[in-house]
């Protein structure tokens, strides 16, 4: 703890010094799970990725103390040494517990927990005039309530304190065959409302035909010939929705035992099915083989640090978002005439996952069994839609504001994680502009940039350099199999795709 107070303490002292001088700045956590263009100035910038520390467990209480940039593969590996885990882990082990936090993060579990940042009892921030403050349900409430979906814009979380649970050996799965997005939707939702010993549940619609629903449940029991056991970490086992897919075809339900981690971070090879749109850009055979031979580079860490690195993000269609339960049907029909994009991802979400979500306003428009005019407080089903869109840039940029307006006109939110297409008018039509600037008056949050400055699209601006070497970036850039090859070279190879390099002085 004494090394966490030091840590704080020279944070506090650098954002004091910019609140005196006026002078605005972003906050720097090391790693991102974003597709948003981002590129911080050195000089201009807090830097807390050294706050990576679990700091405590009590297995009495149930509660961990860990610093913000704990990733989610620590988190879990810290916990199971005393038999607890947490609620929500996100799908990615790299995702932080302050990303989660602050940002927009749920999982198979959140339509029981809600997202990940409902897990949280306390935090520990410094707010943008270089105060420490604490706060939780019962200390600073409204500041508390204000962090969640803020995306670091009210002030820099220092320290989070998490509910957990108690850990079991496997999760008991059971892949559901639909054979309709209809019928996908409404199993979903019988299943959420089912009262069952269910602690997981989403699903994958691999065609507006064909799906499974997946539940799971935590257990100790053991492998059995009629309860076999399944993993998806080690390089031969074969990716999750590959898997899963094989058993879409299928007339009953099939039910497996999958180790507890192998289960929470089964969409970590080939993030979800991502990694198989690189198989086909760099021409490779899409083949059980290649996949183990080229299973180092399908990881979510490597992949992020690619795809930011040669900017192929650009020429993808890459939303999450949470719909009023009831309309989320009518999206995935808009998504398969529109796009034709599969699969889809499903997430049902508890009904406070809107407040969750960027400080938005209430949703009063068509929802079926609701009133128009009247807000909707019902539970939410997320849909992730990831696929390549080959096109110019004006019509990419079409293409994804006409499904911005379809998002809006069904009472959707978007995770702020993609690239967000909305004129500034538009946003503030869907969030709650008074509130949130009321709250940054209040905790002195002017010289940190707003929602709408870190999340609006900027653009991407590559820094090529000069010389020879400039050049040969340029050459390498303008090029789709050379930029993915670059991508892969700079994942290699490390370092840092976030920051800035200052420029050379003599």
């Amino acid at each position: 703890m004494d090394r966490h107070k030091e840590a704080v303490e020279r944070i506090r002292h650098r954002i004091a010094q910019f609140h005196q001088n006026k002078t605005p700045f972003r906050v720097y956590h090391g790693s991102t799970n974003s597709t948003r263009h981002a590129n911080f100035d050195r000089d201009a910038l807090v830097d807390i990725s050294s706050l990576n520390n679990v700091i405590s467990i009590d297995h009495t209480r149930k509660v961990a103390v860990v610093e913000p940039n704990v990733p989610m593969d620590t988190l879990v590996r810290e916990t199971k040494k005393l038999g607890l885990l947490p609620p929500v882990v996100m799908e990615f082990p790299g995702i932080t517990v302050g990303g989660g936090f602050v940002g927009t993060a749920g999982e198979s579990s959140s339509f029981q927990y809600g997202f990940f940042d409902r897990t949280v009892l306390s935090v520990e921030v410094v707010l943008a005039d270089g105060q420490v403050v604490h706060c939780s349900e019962s200390e600073q409430k409204e500041l508390f309530d204000g962090l969640r979906g803020s995306f670091g814009t009210l002030g820099v979380l220092t320290m989070v304190e998490i509910q957990l649970i108690e850990l079991e050996r496997h999760v008991e799965v059971t892949y559901h065959p639909v054979s309709s997005i209809n019928g996908a939707m409404e199993m979903l939702q019988e299943e959420v409302a089912r009262d069952s010993d269910a602690d997981y549940i989403d699903g994958i619609l691999f065609s507006h035909n064909s799906g499974v629903i997946v539940t799971g449940r935590l257990t100790d029991k053991t492998p059995s010939s009629t309860l076999p056991l399944r993993t998806f970490s080690k390089p031969w086992d074969e990716w999750f929705w590959i898997h899963a897919k094989s058993l879409s075809s299928r007339t009953t339900p099939t039910t497996e035992l999958v180790p507890v981690e192998d289960y929470l971070f089964r969409y970590d090879r080939g993030a979800f099915w991502m990694g198989m749109y690189a198989f086909k850009h760099f021409m490779v055979p899409f083949t059980w083989l290649t996949r183990i031979i080229l299973d180092y580079f399908m990881h979510t860490r490597i992949m992020y640090h690619a795809l930011h690195a040669s900017g192929h993000t650009d020429r993808y269609i890459i939303h999450d978002v949470a719909f009023p339960a009831p309309n989320a049907a009518s999206f995935a029909h808009y998504v398969n005439n529109t796009f034709g994009v599969y699969p889809l991802w499903l997430c049902p979400v508890r009904k406070d996952g809107r407040s969750s979500m960027g400080h938005p306003k209430a949703f009063t428009g068509a929802v079926a069994g609701k009133s128009e005019g009247e807000a909707y407080e019902g539970p939410y089903i997320n849909i992730g839609v990831w696929g390549p869109y080959p096109s110019s840039e004006a019509e990419y940029v079409r293409a994804n504001r006409e499904l911005e307006q379809k998002v809006k006109e069904l009472g959707g939110l978007k995770w702020l994680y993609s690239r967000v297409f909305y004129t500034e008018d538009e946003w503030w039509e869907i969030y709650d502009k008074n509130k949130y600037d009321a709250l940054r008056e209040k905790f002195h949050a002017s010289t940190l940039p707003s929602i709408w400055d870190k999340v609006r699209d900027h653009g991407r601006k590559q820094h090529f350099g000069t010389g020879i070497k400039g050049l040969l970036k340029r050459l390498v850039l303008k090029r789709d199999l050379l930029k993915g090859m670059y991508g892969v070279y700079k994942a290699i190879r490390g370092g840092d795709y976030m920051l800035s390099k200052k420029a050379k002085t003599s």
